[in-house]
């Protein structure tokens, strides 16, 4: 058998299609560019239209509060609305893929010459849109890969491939946002925010057409706030994966400042697309092999191990400081590596979850279960990016905040930090996303699901073996 056929062909007991699973993988690729792009460039954006950084860090997690009530009243609405068409998932999706990228757009069009009030407001708004239409595209995308396939290991390897293709469009949005906005260009973030939202359009349109819904419950459960709330406080590996998840992400907040620190510490903003380039071969092997990894060892143990490296390296890579460039390339490089591997791992445990939440509660609520993770994703996105903004603006730091389009007209007016702004700012990039990672292992601890164990739920939840069978071939007792 060719090369091109092996691509072309799909393993034995695998349920779904070459052009499906490509159509699933692109989705992804547009979808994290617009998660990227709000992540990493809002900061700097918000930052840039001279806004002041607390209360630009206000509102974004104000806008939170209705993020909680907006992704558990939709997690309810998702498991309860039955379409006409007899699909569960499609439907959203086929909303969404319109209004994501359009509700991206509004965000970066607030006018630059307008008042701080006016620009807080138009940011608020767009906000709660965008964060509204992402709701709308995430749950369902990630649900829909247990009503496409009831093979674990298909599904294992499919979200390990949709999140290399989802590196594409991180990789793509890092190249074009980052060199459109630099002071070799001049662009302004609202051109960045515009290819980028053509971009997400193109790549999420195809499964629209591909994707398939072979596994969808006939019977749909009938929910109230009260029974959702029962259903997550019983479904404990879901809150313990994502109550840890929250310190991982929320602290994570080297993205929203990867400009300021390449342009402040490096003299150049292009400097992140180079330490970037040379981590991106070793990351790439790396997640290549995550599925075959993950036949020969538990992915939460291995994922735990990568946290662990994680933290040892940033401490390395703080201690030794950002004065001399090329251990920094070298350390960036090496840490790479393990932070891949958690990329690629993060998000494959929320179906584990569902599953173990119906066969603990008998409730079908892969909609909840899949909610919790777009609002931990866009919670700690917000707090993320709030923190960034909070820290470089403590009147401690003495930050200089000014209004301009981009790294171009800022070099323009040769704004310079103090130096111990640039102390918290290196602090704030290399350790506190190590503190917060090392807080999230030590509540991954707890978490005791494992593959095997995974596999027998799903078969006893789609009625392959009896209750009696799988709790006799559990490796402990659930």
């Amino acid at each position: 058998m060719s090369l091109l056929q092996k691509l072309k062909s799909t393993p034995e007991g695998w349920e779904t299609k070459p052009a499906e699973r490509k159509s699933y993988y692109l989705y992804f690729a547009g979808q994290n560019a617009i998660y990227f792009l709000l992540a990493n460039y809002l900061t700097t954006y918000l930052m840039f239209l001279g806004i002041n950084p607390a209360k630009s860090a206000a509102v974004m997690l104000a806008v939170k509060v209705w993020d909680a009530i907006n992704d558990a009243l939709f997690g309810v609405i998702f498991d309860s609305v039955k379409f006409k068409s007899g699909k569960k998932y499609l439907p959203w999706l086929k909303i969404s893929t319109i209004l994501t990228p359009l509700a991206t757009l509004l965000l970066f069009c607030i006018p630059a010459s307008s008042g701080e009030t006016t620009k807080l407001l138009w940011f608020a708004v767009a906000y709660i849109i965008w964060d509204t239409a992402y709701t709308l595209c995430d749950v369902p995308i990630y649900g829909s890969i247990t009503a496409m396939t009831r093979n674990l290991e298909e599904r294992s390897s499919m979200l390990s491939y949709k999140s290399i293709w989802a590196g594409v469009g991180i990789a793509f949005i890092t190249l074009a946002g980052t060199v459109l906005v630099s002071e070799h260009v001049g662009a302004s973030y609202t051109v960045v925010g515009a290819v980028t939202a053509v971009f997400a359009f193109v790549t999420m349109l195809p499964v629209l057409k591909t994707l398939k819904e072979r596994h969808v419950p006939e019977k749909e459960e009938s929910f109230t706030l009260r029974r959702m709330f029962s259903y997550l406080f019983q479904n404990k590996y879901l809150l313990i994966y994502y109550f840890g998840y929250f310190f991982y992400s929320a602290a994570n907040i080297s993205g929203a400042l990867n400009l300021f620190v390449s342009y402040y510490l490096f003299n150049d903003t292009l400097f992140s697309l180079v330490v970037g380039a040379c981590g991106t071969v070793p990351s790439l092997i790396f997640s290549l092999l995550v599925p075959s990894m993950l036949k020969k060892m538990d992915k939460m143990k291995l994922y735990r191990l990568c946290a662990v490296l994680m933290v040892v390296l940033s401490l390395i890579m703080w201690l030794v400081g950002y004065d001399n460039l090329i251990l920094h390339i070298v350390l960036y490089v090496i840490r790479s590596v393990p932070l891949a591997i958690i990329g690629v791992i993060m998000f494959i445990f929320t179906p584990d979850c569902a599953e173990y939440g119906k066969y603990k509660t008998g409730i079908e609520a892969k909609g909840i279960t899949f909610a919790i993770q777009t609002f931990m994703v866009k919670l700690t996105a917000a707090i993320s990016g709030a923190m960034g903004m909070f820290l470089l603006g403590l009147k401690s730091t003495g930050w200089i905040t000014v209004e301009v389009q981009s790294f171009e007209e800022l070099q323009a007016l040769g704004i310079q930090q103090s130096e111990h702004a640039l102390d918290v700012l290196w602090f704030s990039y290399v350790m506190i996303p190590a503190i917060g990672c090392f807080i999230a292992y030590i509540i991954w601890k707890f978490y005791k699901l494992n593959d095997k164990d995974v596999q027998i739920m799903t078969d006893c939840n789609t009625g392959k073996i009896s209750r009696e069978e799988a709790e006799g071939m559990l490796s402990r007792k659930y």
